[in-house]
């Protein structure tokens, strides 16, 4: 049996959290034998891990003191793992050094996003390149994120591997208008309505501000619409204020946190992404293969994701006049709404199931360790 450590900064909400979760949920586990830990925290997704039988280890109440380094290395010395899999930046950075301190064989960086933290930070890009030094191999789930492993820190391209985020195509699935109808009235609104969506953490990087002003122009055209927002964050106070200023607050729902995304995409028209930065948004994937048309920024993962006009629709410069723009095609167009929903969701199913991409990355553990 394969020994793998999963490291993690927080179970938190995020998408990390949720590509996680997805792997080793159908990881082939007569071969695999697969423990998590989380460096800080509990976390919203601890419970869903333990329910799938996955031991969780949570090292610190705490991010600080810092009680998590000497916590994981005593869980390392302790279990003999055969690879540690390191996912976002904190664990990137902490993990795979202590992992190789350890004498652990493989040590795996898995990359989510360039963001701005570290690619405008050049303290956190040198951390990140020394660090990444301790990989055997570097995932990226975007070609964005490829790039910029490649050119700005310098590391082998033969080392730093594309492996997108993945869903499960046969849990998210099409709705029909009927179903999309009642799925709407269970939510408080009209079931023929336009619903537009917003799904993730209320974050600067999600840029809701432009979501919200995007909702406004929309509804001020076509009153029929409405809007919901499922997600928690540091910004939702101000959000909420803000929907309150813009005369929008009756005319949707901030919904909290979700642990069941699916039944929300059965009641959505349009998802609306007007991020600043992304890796490969588990979100969006999730919403084609549930057949909910996505608009979203022209930027990192969405670009690899989305060929605009064909299976969703991309803003190239972020301004809320230019997605309500595309909204108003896919308002206007019940049609248009179909193909594109269409597309999408064989897209996702071509590229993006979770059942290939987790026995891709099984191979790339197999072939590591022989």
């Amino acid at each position: 049996m394969i020994r793998i450590l999963h490291v993690i900064d927080s179970l938190d909400l995020g998408g990390g959290q949720t590509a996680l979760l997805n792997l080793v949920r159908f990881a082939n586990r007569s071969q695999f034998h697969l423990e998590v830990a989380n460096l800080h925290g509990q976390g919203v997704f601890r419970e869903s891990f333990e329910q799938l039988g996955i031991s969780v280890h949570s090292l610190s109440p705490h991010r600080w003191p810092p009680l998590y380094i000497p916590r994981l290395i005593r869980l390392l010395k302790q279990s003999h793992f055969d690879i540690v899999h390191c996912h976002l930046n904190a664990s990137n950075w902490i993990g795979k050094p202590i992992a190789a301190a350890c004498g652990v064989r493989i040590r795996i960086a898995h990359d989510q996003c360039n963001d701005a933290l570290r690619s405008k930070n050049p303290i956190l890009t040198l951390l990140d390149a020394l660090t990444n030094r301790f990989s055997s191999l570097i995932l990226a789930v975007s070609n964005s994120t490829r790039d910029f492993l490649v050119s700005r820190e310098d590391l082998d391209p033969a080392r730093v591997i594309l492996l997108p985020n993945a869903v499960d195509t046969e849990y998210f699935r099409p709705s029909d208008t009927a179903v999309r109808s009642e799925a709407k009235r269970q939510l408080g609104f009209e079931p023929d309505c336009f619903l537009v969506a917003g799904v993730g953490r209320l974050v600067p990087q999600k840029n809701y501000s432009a979501f919200l002003s995007t909702f406004s122009l929309l509804s001020q055209q076509r009153p029929n619409s409405r809007f919901v927002i499922a997600g928690t964050g540091p910004e939702e106070a101000k959000l909420r204020i803000f929907a309150a200023d813009l005369g929008i607050v009756n005319e949707g729902r901030f919904l909290g946190f979700l642990s069941d995304t699916h039944r929300l995409y059965r009641a959505c028209d349009a998802l609306l992404l007007p991020s600043l930065y992304e890796g490969l948004p588990l979100v969006a994937l999730e919403a084609m293969a549930s057949g909910v048309p996505v608009v979203g920024s022209a930027v990192d993962g969405l670009e690899d994701l989305i060929h605009s006009g064909e299976n969703g629709l991309l803003a190239p410069t972020k301004q809320p006049s230019e997605f309500a723009e595309l909204l108003l095609q896919l308002h206007d167009s019940h049609s248009e709404r179909e193909r594109i929903a269409a597309a999408a969701r064989i897209h996702i199913q071509v590229h993006y199931d979770v059942r290939l991409l987790t026995q891709q990355l099984e191979q790339l553990y197999l072939k590591l360790l022989a």
